[in-house]
């Protein structure tokens, strides 16, 4: 027996092998799916009248900001309600005022002083006729002499007057500068000083700006300066600058609130450190002082901005999402999936302008495809089809129109 098991092994071995040489596994076969393998959204593509509206950002700042500087020293004597932080006041207004005693005094003295003056010159006067009638009385012949006349001495009595009016002046001035007038309409930035203070000449007192209108510098990307016309143009003879683009303001801090501006000027540099064109734009009446119920902007407030740029007749337009990696996109061609490099003119965060690669008429997918290839069968959306069949129905077909 332990002859035999090795041999009746190998015997049921080699039958098992000849039973698999004679009947081979059958794997089971599937022919390749001939339909279409994804349904996809499509877009048929036409030229329209286009409309482009740059985007760009910055922060408000004043057109006019001054600070108001003490020309005469003294104390603070009373300060205008308007004069704190965030204050408005009017053009004219009294914001603060320095004692005034010791320049009314001046002004005193200076009118004192001028009528001295105007009495020696009168003097003076008397004196010369006088000089002259002694003169012709005592049978003198020709012109009398200056110094006859007393002109040296009533030319130095003009000139104390002179001196004396200019001193007046002078005095008042000083006075008038007491009282620290808003030049401007405006608000207070920062107020510095307080009652009681004393403060000296040059002293500052307060940071303020205008509330006409504001300015926002904007940076442009170089690719959209060929989209938008911009200020730089002067009509010589009256040099009236021409008007530039609107612009539509927008703010975090203000949900909903817009502001409308225009582009003013453009500034004649590129920036060093952005390499970018930086164009200046106006709000007026940005704090709502003429419009009430207007939301205010803010001084240093960030904002967005929106320029209108050309108005395009013959454009051709594609979502953004629908570009792959800025080089390309996917169309249907009888109903065949294909890859389509294009060669984008401009593009912002929703649209792109289409220079090339794309034409009227194409079927531009919209669907986002993941690992896909050109040539892959697509069926186009059903709901797409609908539409397409509804809009051919409304059209009158060619007999229709040879009827009418």
């Amino acid at each position: 027996m332990k002859k035999l098991t090795p041999i009746i092994i190998l015997a049921v071995l080699v039958g098992l092998a000849l039973l698999v040489l004679r009947n081979p596994p059958q794997a089971d076969r599937q022919e390749a799916p001939s339909g279409p393998q994804l349904t996809v959204d499509v877009l048929k593509l036409e030229r329209q009248p286009y409309q482009v509206r740059l985007q760009s950002y910055g922060t408000v700042q004043p057109r006019t900001q001054s600070t108001l500087i003490a020309q005469v020293f003294g104390e603070i004597t009373a300060i205008n309600d308007s004069l704190r932080d965030g204050g408005f006041f009017e053009k004219g207004e009294v914001l603060l005022n320095i004692d005034q005693r010791d320049y009314l005094a001046n002004v005193k003295i200076a009118e004192a002083t001028l009528l001295d003056a105007k009495q020696a010159l009168a003097q003076e006067k008397a004196r010369a006729a006088q000089a002259l009638e002694d003169w012709n009385r005592l049978g003198n012949q020709g012109e009398a002499p200056p110094l006859v006349l007393r002109q040296p001495q009533l030319l130095a009595a003009e000139a104390r007057v002179i001196s004396a009016e200019s001193a007046l002046d002078k005095a008042r001035l000083e006075l008038e500068r007491t009282n620290i007038v808003a030049p401007y309409a405006g608000r207070v930035l920062t107020k510095l000083v307080d009652q009681g203070q004393v403060v000296n000449r040059n002293s500052p007192l307060a940071e303020i700006y205008a509330v006409d209108l504001v300015e926002i510098r904007l940076p442009l990307r170089n690719r959209d300066l060929s989209f938008i016309d911009l200020p730089e143009d002067y009509r010589f003879g009256d040099a009236e600058l021409v008007d530039g683009p609107q612009v539509t303001i927008r703010s975090e801090l203000a949900s909903g609130a817009e502001w409308q501006g225009r582009v003013v000027r453009t500034e004649g540099t590129i920036d060093d450190r952005a390499r970018q064109l930086h164009v200046v734009a106006q709000v007026d009446d940005p704090f709502g002082v003429h419009a009430r119920g207007k939301t205010p902007l803010k001084i240093g407030q960030y904002v967005t901005a929106e320029l209108a740029g050309r108005q395009l007749q013959d454009a051709l337009v594609i979502p953004g999402f629908a570009i792959y990696q800025g080089g390309y996109v996917y169309v249907v061609t009888d109903r065949v999936l294909q890859r389509r490099e294009i060669d984008v003119a401009w593009q912002n965060e929703e649209e792109a302008l289409i220079a090339g690669g794309l034409g009227e008429g194409d079927l531009l997918v919209l669907t986002p495809l993941g690992q896909v290839t050109s040539g892959v069968r697509v069926a186009i959306s059903e709901q797409l089809l609908r539409e397409d069949h509804a809009m051919a129905s409304e059209k009158p077909s060619a007999k229709a129109m040879d009827n009418m």
